[in-house]
């Protein structure tokens, strides 16, 4: 079965079709940007791309939309994780962080499949909390400060991808795409 995934970010991408191989779905990639509407709630936001997207591109296709969640800054920058990485990136979260005791955090996938009549979601999440400084030097984005078990995604290297709210989520969306077709 083949499926493509719309996403400008070689990573995601490359972490998908390793994932996808396991359950014998082999991933076309859509490079594109697209523009994401702004709310409160992630599984919202990958909705409503999707299906915006559906205008441009037809179906079947998935889009995959993640956040990090800070517990002590109130989810922030959550559902905005794209463009604060963007803006202020690893050491603008440190910054805000600093004298923080309570580190917690949540990694948030949410994987939006768009068959042509309808939109299906698919939810990964990964508890763990903010490091105090950047560590490791794999993954991209967030990963060098959110740490789970005392090591960072970045620290982890492939292991990571054992692990992330992405691979949560994207196992989801594989197994149910295996069963459905």
């Amino acid at each position: 079965m083949r499926i493509r995934f719309v996403t400008s970010n070689r990573n995601k991408f490359q972490e998908a079709e390793k994932i996808g191989g396991a359950y014998g779905i082999e991933l076309e990639w859509i490079e594109r940007e697209y523009l994401e509407p702004q709310g409160s709630d992630l599984e919202k936001v990958a909705r409503m791309s999707a299906e915006m997207l559906a205008e441009k591109i037809n179906p079947p296709f998935f889009i995959e939309d993640s956040g990090l969640f800070i517990d002590a800054l109130n989810g922030f920058p959550g559902v905005y994780s794209s463009y604060v990485f963007k803006t202020i990136g690893n050491m603008g979260i440190l910054k805000l962080m600093e004298g923080v005791e309570r580190r917690e955090a949540s990694f948030v996938c949410v994987v939006a499949y768009h068959d042509g009549e309808q939109v299906k979601t698919f939810r990964g999440v990964v508890k763990g909390s903010i490091s105090s400084e950047i560590r490791g030097d794999y993954g991209f984005g967030y990963d060098p400060i959110f740490e789970v078990n005392g090591r960072t995604f970045a620290e982890m290297g492939e292991e990571k991808n054992m692990h992330s709210h992405r691979r949560i989520a994207l196992e989801r969306f594989f197994s149910w795409l295996a069963k459905s077709f």
